[in-house]
């Protein structure tokens, strides 16, 4: 076998590290000389579109933030038969058939809470009670 033979990896020897090097210094060189003078195009436009009042030191954005009102839901109509605005039911975590969330104009009999959306709660249980209403604004 050849014993003069270097089996060292390209970049590990002499003569590929000091070329490698000097091209990376250039490069980063230009890349640094380049980087300040060029400004992103967000940033520019960001610059344009706010600015700030140095006497009052607040800024006035250039879009105004949208505000949407919070409709609640009006009472239905109420059964003749027993009051409530529903005749839904579902079934409890116990398997207890139980009356779903509905509106009244008086306190139903069997109610356990009036949600804060102003619907009464039959719930059997105080976990989730209201949970979809918006909680519970009063218990019974």
């Amino acid at each position: 076998m050849d014993e003069n033979k270097d089996n060292r990896a390209w970049y590990k020897k002499k003569r590929y590290i000091i070329p490698l090097s000097f091209l990376g210094l250039l490069l980063v060189l230009g890349l640094s000389n380049q980087s300040s003078t060029i400004q992103p195009a967000a940033l520019s436009n960001f610059n344009q579109t706010q600015s700030v009042d140095p006497i009052n030191n607040t800024a006035s954005p250039s879009v105004k933030p949208i505000v949407n009102p919070i409709v609640l839901p009006t009472p239905a109509t109420t059964n003749d038969n027993t009051g409530l605005s529903n005749d839904n039911h579902y079934v409890n975590v116990n398997g207890n058939t139980v009356h779903s969330p509905a509106f009244s104009n008086s306190v139903p009999a069997g109610a356990s809470a009036k949600c804060r959306d102003g619907t009464y709660s039959f719930s059997q249980n105080r976990r989730g009670t209201c949970s979809h209403h918006g909680g519970v604004a009063q218990w019974y």
